[in-house]
């Protein structure tokens, strides 16, 4: 049998429109697809408690898949360098490909991983399968990387369409990999490892909440351009609507690559304007999605350093009791309680929620936005290295594009608008549902009759606010105040 080629699966964990893959069956060589546990990463980010589950189920979809074709998945424990190099040289590879990546230190690994095989004389081959245009491909006139995402998008999104996606492949010659081979597992073992959740046992409630693998993206995605794209960009805004398309566990993972939703938006047919709004609205957060990598790329790990370095000076509080109450849902904030708790719950959070209780945290509480970026990390599925941290730092003013520092949400006001009739409150925060809309948003305003008959105890049953909209906002002003007059333009996404 001629040496094989190893597809070196990452976060691109699907056969379609898989460049990687696509050219590993192009060669005519015999393929191994592989992915590497790593139980103590060096270079890169341990994922969270959710996204362990996620990637233990969307591997065993993507195992399941290639068992159908014929071939597996090849499981390898351990350092990514030494496994894929050490397993390669004994296996016999010729070729080694792979998706790209595109932090600071995934890159510096895989450079090092490279220059290793070749000095093996195992060639490699990357690819770029996780985004609409490479991050080093667009830059402003004089060559500089863009520092407002207004625009990026602008040049990003006129000055390129991206390709059409390729399809499934229907056939795919495997190489068969011994089964004493050092360093191979079988994969049950990484479902043991999966399961391991430091803080929630999550595995019941975000297996019952969803369906992992590239099959099961596929299904949302057809059922979002069926069901809610019509209403997205209207609607998007309000969480009892459920239009939002619930695709980001599914691109962070690479269960859908973004060429395959760009395109499927655009193929839909008979588009009324309503639906064409709709269109442009999401594929502006696609190109959203793109700017955070886009600085994951050009600056400094965003999860650790802010981008605008005035706040570095921030004066952060160290608060544990506040930061505990904001972690289980009993802030006294119904709208901020019912976010967290369905974070816990479901491993993920409405967008616009998503926003108010980051907010809350950074600016109500004054608490290290880092904080709620890690917790978040941990507990939804959908953490990405690019998106999480980069939307943390635009909540806290940290970022680029961020939002303004004054800009400071109402929680209360947020409520009102955006869950008018309190539907969303009621779900997740069923010790209130019995009182009425005028009162349910601060149920600490409510009349004691209205409490009464509600059975409502305040500060039994639920909990009274854990500090005061007014107060807090003044707190935040003046935190902000003080930093700003740090604030010069040269110091602003320094590298």
């Amino acid at each position: 049998m001629p040496p094989p080629v190893i597809v070196w699966f990452r976060d691109d964990q699907r056969l379609a429109d898989n460049p990687a893959l696509e050219y590993a069956i192009s060669t005519g060589h015999p393929i191994i697809c592989t992915y590497i546990h790593d139980p103590a990463p060096q270079n890169t980010r341990a994922h969270g408690g959710a996204a362990r589950l996620w990637l233990n189920e969307s591997l065993c979809a993507l195992n399941d898949t290639l068992v159908a074709l014929g071939g597996e998945l090849t499981l390898l424990c351990g350092s990514e360098a030494q496994s894929i190099e050490s397993f390669a040289v004994v296996i016999g590879a010729i070729e080694v490909c792979w998706n790209r990546r595109y932090s600071s230190a995934q890159r510096k690994t895989d450079t090092g991983i490279k220059a290793a095989l070749k000095k093996r004389g195992i060639t490699v081959f990357t690819f770029n399968g996780h985004l609409l245009r490479e991050p080093w491909a667009v830059a402003t006139r004089a060559g500089y990387p863009f520092r407002v995402f207004s625009t990026y998008w602008k040049t990003a999104r006129h000055a390129y369409y991206p390709e059409a996606p390729r399809p499934r492949p229907q056939k795919i010659n495997f190489f068969p990999v011994p089964k004493n081979v050092a360093g191979v597992a079988p994969l049950k073992n990484l479902s043991r490892i999966a399961f391991q959740t430091q803080t929630y046992d999550l595995s019941n409630k975000l297996l019952g909440t969803w369906k992992c693998g590239e099959q099961a993206g596929w299904t949302q995605l057809s059922d979002f351009l069926t069901n809610s794209l019509p209403y997205y960009a209207s609607g998007r805004d309000f969480p009892e609507m459920q239009v939002t398309s619930l695709l980001s566990p599914y691109l962070r993972f690479g269960n859908l690559s973004v060429r395959q939703v760009w395109h499927a938006l655009l193929s839909v047919e008979g588009s009324t304007s309503i639906v064409k709004r709709s269109v442009d609205k999401f594929l502006y957060e696609l190109g959203w999605r793109e700017f955070s990598y886009y600085l994951l790329y050009h600056y400094a790990p965003l999860h650790q350093i802010n981008l605008k370095r005035q706040f570095d000076v921030m004066p952060w509080r160290d608060a544990a009791t506040d930061l505990y109450a904001w972690k289980s849902g009993s802030t006294g904030y119904p709208l901020i309680d019912a976010s967290m708790r369905e974070l816990c719950h479901t491993g993920w959070i409405h967008n616009r929620v998503r926003m108010v209780t980051a907010s809350f945290l950074v600016k109500h509480l004054l608490i290290n936005w880092r904080e709620g970026e890690a917790w978040f990390w941990d507990k939804l599925v959908d953490a990405d290295e690019a998106s999480n941290p980069m939307n943390w730092q635009w909540v806290a003013g940290s970022g680029a594009d961020a939002a303004p520092y004054f800009r400071i949400f109402n929680p209360v006001l947020q409520s009102e608008k955006f869950d008018p009739q309190a539907v969303y409150i009621r779900r997740w925060v069923p010790e209130l549902a019995r009182l009425p809309n005028e009162c349910i948003h601060a149920p600490w305003l409510a009349q004691p009759t209205q409490l009464a008959s509600a059975s409502v105890r305040l500060g039994q049953d639920y909990p009274l606010p854990i500090v005061l909209h007014q107060q807090a906002r003044k707190r935040a002003l003046k935190a902000m105040e003080y930093i700003h007059r740090y604030e010069s333009s040269d110091s602003e996404l320094s590298l």
